[in-house]
């Protein structure tokens, strides 16, 4: 079940336009190059909005981008503008497409949305199934001791565009017993016309991940580590970085 909603989809990319897309992508195309020089077709997993999928794209791969989300696909087929890239629906747990690629990323902690060990078990399996053989898979998470070092706290952020107001309060709660947090968004979206003021309320279950655990699974299904850093970064993941890549290989 999508976590994503149509008002959160609606005000998404307004959300994070402070992102930088095109430097992320470049980071991740270079973790690619390194280990799979030729590659040039791609599976983006919980592709959202789209921007990632679009800028790849733009550097030459044949995007298919793949989300829980029907509002989030919605608006990356309005806002594509590549004959390069395609999306569609699917769960990452239950992958059946037609095609095998040459490199799968999933950006933006789409595995730490995989909240159950049999969940986190079937993307993995689901990413490996989809690769070539010598294709790898890009992926960022929550970094778990960075987690635990540096515990998630209440935040407000505030942003607008031309049309809309939006104040977004995250209140986290940790189940360490899981090594889960549930991020409870109370997001309230003023139209500057009407100012007419929507609440929504949304949980967001996010797992933080170790490495014995990723080394476990990643073993288990065939794949072989090659690369961890800081997403971001070439420093090794430590206990101030909550966002850490893996590079891993089929």
């Amino acid at each position: 079940m999508s976590q994503f909603g149509d008002l959160y989809a609606g005000y998404y990319d307004l959300l994070y336009n402070d992102k930088d897309y095109k430097a992320e992508a470049k980071f991740v195309d270079s973790l690619i190059k390194k280990y799979n020089a030729t590659a040039n077709t791609m599976l983006d997993v919980g592709c959202g909005t789209g921007k990632h999928a679009e800028i790849f794209a733009d550097m030459g791969y044949a995007v298919h981008g793949i989300d829980l989300s029907e509002d989030m696909l919605a608006i990356a087929r309005k806002q594509s503008k590549s004959d390069n890239v395609t999306f569609s629906k699917a769960d990452v747990t239950a992958m059946k497409l037609d095609e095998k690629y040459d490199t799968i990323v999933s950006l933006f902690h789409v595995m730490s949305y995989q909240t159950t060990n049999e969940a986190l078990i079937k993307a993995f399996e689901g990413v490996y199934n989809h690769l070539k053989d010598g294709g790898v898979f890009v992926f960022d998470f929550w970094y778990g001791p960075a987690v635990l070092s540096d515990k998630p706290a209440t935040k407000i952020k505030r942003l607008e565009n031309d049309d809309i107001k939006v104040t977004r309060l995250s209140e986290p709660v940790m189940y360490p017993e899981r090594n889960v947090v549930d991020v409870n968004f109370d997001v309230f979206i003023e139209d500057k016309s009407s100012h007419e003021v929507t609440r929504k309320k949304e949980l967001h279950t996010m797992r933080y991940l170790f490495d014995t655990e990723l080394s476990m699974i990643c073993d288990k299904i065939g794949f072989d580590v090659v690369e961890t850093k800081v997403w971001m970064d070439d420093k090794q993941p430590n206990f101030e970085s909550w966002n850490v890549v893996w590079i891993v290989k089929k």
